[in-house]
């Protein structure tokens, strides 16, 4: 057997910290990349089907009915039906009652 001593080293609160600094640094600049990227690029957000049910109870019965009559603009991607989430607030909007 060998008779030699390891020493244990625990490190300190402040150690681990000087650890840490740069990993957070470095996830603060990429944080900050995405939310310039997510804001430049422009890009359209939709609803689909399971959205409108889950956000505004509505049955697949009725979002059929609402797309066939015109009432939900939507654009139609193979089998996958996607609603612009702006008309969508635009046609709440508009519909507003005032009490």
């Amino acid at each position: 057997m060998n008779d030699t001593k390891e020493e244990l080293i625990i490190p300190t609160v402040g150690n681990i910290k000087k650890l840490l600094e740069p990993i957070y640094s470095r996830l603060d600049n990429i944080d900050t990349t995405l939310n310039k990227k997510q804001v430049n690029t422009g890009h359209t957000k939709y609803y689909r089907n399971q959205d409108l049910k889950k956000i505004f109870g509505l049955s697949s019965n009725t979002i059929i009915k609402y797309r066939e009559t015109g009432i939900l603009p939507h654009t139609k991607f193979g089998d996958i039906y996607l609603y612009d989430i702006k008309e969508i607030e635009g046609i709440l909007k508009a519909n507003r009652v005032a009490l």
